[in-house]
């Protein structure tokens, strides 16, 4: 008998402006990090070291991160990472984050055309590990509009 493992991911933003959405990305699949699968994962399963936890969801104006990335690009174009909540029903293989950028939290100076987003084990720009991310096509979000983001990572 064989046991195999998958993880795989998806994730979902939405620009609201007050109560309507302006913006929908629609589902796309996500790319675990090198670090991801080390840090996050393989020292959680062998208690090696000190494991690393999602906590914070980035958005920025790049491209795809690499399976070696370890920061995301164009982060710096964003203000503040965001919190996340994570969830999971009793049974379930996924763990599900969300997370609110909101226009009150000044995340954009400007106007800005997002395009990447990533996980991350802390709230500070340009440190952390990032566990998983990947991009979407550009969206356009001002300062008096929020980004709803919806993250799953699943095991099958």
């Amino acid at each position: 008998m064989k046991d195999s493992i998958k993880v795989k991911g998806s994730f979902r933003l939405q620009v609201t402006e007050g109560d309507k959405i302006v913006g929908d990305s629609g589902w796309h699949k996500n790319q675990i990090t090198n670090l991801g699968f080390n840090q996050y994962l393989v020292s959680l399963i062998g208690n090696i070291g000190t494991p690393k936890y999602v906590t914070h969801v980035a958005l920025g104006t790049g491209g795809v991160p690499a399976a070696s990335a370890t920061s995301l690009a164009g982060e710096a174009d964003v203000a503040k990472r965001a919190a996340v909540t994570a969830a999971t029903s009793s049974g379930s293989k996924t763990c599900r984050f969300t997370a609110t950028f909101n226009s009150s939290d000044s995340f954009v100076t400007a106007t800005k055309n997002i395009s990447n987003i990533g996980l991350f084990n802390t709230s500070a720009q340009t440190t952390g590990t990032m566990f998983a991310g990947n991009t979407y096509a550009s969206s356009s979000v001002a300062t008096n509009q929020a980004v709803n983001v919806t993250y799953d990572i699943i095991f099958s």
